[in-house]
């Protein structure tokens, strides 16, 4: 029997425990999910005879190793700064880990001992980073196979609500953490752009936008994600111009999320105390600059010719115009958004979530003067609140992934992620039987 420990039950964690349990009479698996709460544990194991939940705290650092100890593949689904003490943990007990998260530099100076000791440590295994490196990579190869040269990747992706449930003007419900949401793009983003370095800093990440259009599905708003420079090595794209990993999301989502960015409501370094006395709109009015006018009006000077009727109807949505009151005693200005958006943006009872990604290349071929130009899509719709599309695309790749690995389909160690082919075509391949298929198409 192979004992796998699934460290965060939570709701990113639904489609990947249960790849786990479905199989794990067939691969002698046995199977156990901690968490927190040990509840939530309890709920997603059910009464598989070969599965057990038990509570875990990352904090308690002797009972942590002992559970860790006992196991032989860890996969860790918690919060991504919480990986590297695992990933010793791992080390020192020579155990297997797997995780959808990006490598950190922390992860990364773990490599060299991993290879030594041949653990493997698998990295960005989920959707995005995941199946965006698999699925572009399939590509790359084959271009490269036929003798082509690629000067431009672009990649976008988004979790967001399908058109059957998009109810709200903002057309996004919660599907994923909440936090990483109000927090994403913070720092500084680099990427590649007709050969030139380019830095987008936060305060211009929402306004400095592009559309990406997806056939029967419309226009989204796309802004680049952190440093997508990092993956012209990654890719082997030696010779491409333009790089740019991005993000998706419902056109005029951008437009109106700037004005938390101007405000300063994406802040989550200084904590505010006593806010439990402030509504909504006294919270807004005290990050505007003093007008002498109403709410409303002083929110329509600050963001100048951005204002429009559309992002109004945004903000009406959120009751920032209203007396509604703020129910927290204290946070950061972040958690206090993220408090409204949980409540007004959360996915319901019969809801369905959406995937989106697309990659765009062009290139050159051999004896053939004309940039040939190609994009690849995916839409995934997720089932309900609870079987969602990013569930689905997060944690399936990684469990194929590490069954994949369990069963010696690969035999890799060190730090790893799926851009190797005998990591990514086999998971690709399995992918599909779950109708996480890409259409691809040439636009010359």
């Amino acid at each position: 029997m192979t004992n796998i420990l699934i460290i965060g039950a939570g709701r990113s964690s639904t489609s990947l425990i249960d790849y786990f349990l479905t199989n794990s009479n067939l691969y002698q698996w046995n199977v156990t999910v901690a968490d927190m709460d040990l509840k939530l544990a309890q709920e997603k194991v059910g009464l598989n005879p070969l599965a057990k939940a038990i509570s875990f705290n990352i904090k308690d650092d002797e009972k942590r190793r002992a559970i860790i100890k006992s196991q032989d593949f860890i996969i860790s689904m918690l919060p991504a700064s919480m990986h590297t003490d695992v990933a010793r943990d791992c080390l020192e007990y020579s155990k297997h880990m797997a995780t959808a998260s990006y490598v950190s530099s922390e992860m990364n100076d773990l490599n060299e001992e991993a290879k030594k000791k041949n653990i493997i440590l698998i990295n960005e295994c989920g959707l995005d980073p995941g199946i965006d490196h698999a699925s572009a990579m399939k590509i790359i190869e084959k271009i490269k196979f036929q003798g082509g040269i690629i000067t431009s990747f672009k990649s976008y992706c988004g979790g967001l609500v399908a058109p059957q449930s998009n109810d709200n003007p903002w057309g996004y419900k919660f599907s994923w953490n909440p936090r990483n949401v109000v927090l994403a793009g913070q720092g500084t983003t680099q990427y590649l752009q007709n050969g030139s370095l380019k830095f987008v800093p936060y305060n211009r990440l929402f306004s400095d936008t592009n559309i990406v259009e997806i056939e029967g599905f419309g226009k989204f708003d796309a802004y680049p994600n952190r440093d997508s420079v990092s993956y012209k090595t990654v890719y082997g794209l030696n010779d491409v111009q333009t790089m740019i990993r991005g993000t998706l999301r419902e056109y005029g989502y951008c437009k109106a999320w700037n004005v938390f960015v101007k405000l300063g409501l994406t802040d989550d370094s200084s904590k505010i105390i006593n806010t439990n006395k402030l509504t909504y709109s006294s919270l807004i009015q005290s990050f505007l600059p003093e007008t002498g006018k109403k709410l409303k009006e002083s929110l329509r000077i600050l963001m100048k010719d951005e204002w429009d009727i559309d992002l109004e109807k945004k903000m009406d949505y959120l009751e920032l115009f209203s007396d509604k009151k703020i129910t927290m005693n204290e946070g950061t200005p972040a958690q206090l958004l993220q408090h409204l958006l949980e409540e007004k943006l959360k996915l319901n009872s019969g809801d369905k979530d959406m995937i989106v990604m697309q990659h765009q290349f062009e290139y050159q071929l051999p004896n053939l003067k004309q940039i040939q130009k190609l994009n690849s899509s995916l839409v995934v719709i997720g089932e309900n609140q609870n079987h969602t599309a990013m569930a689905l695309t997060v944690g399936l790749p990684l469990a194929i992934t590490v069954k994949n690995f369990l069963t010696k389909r690969f035999s890799l160690n060190g730090v790893q992620i799926p851009t190797k082919k005998e990591i990514y075509e086999p998971l690709l391949k399995e992918l599909e039987d779950y109708q996480i298929i890409f259409n691809e198409q040439l636009l010359n």
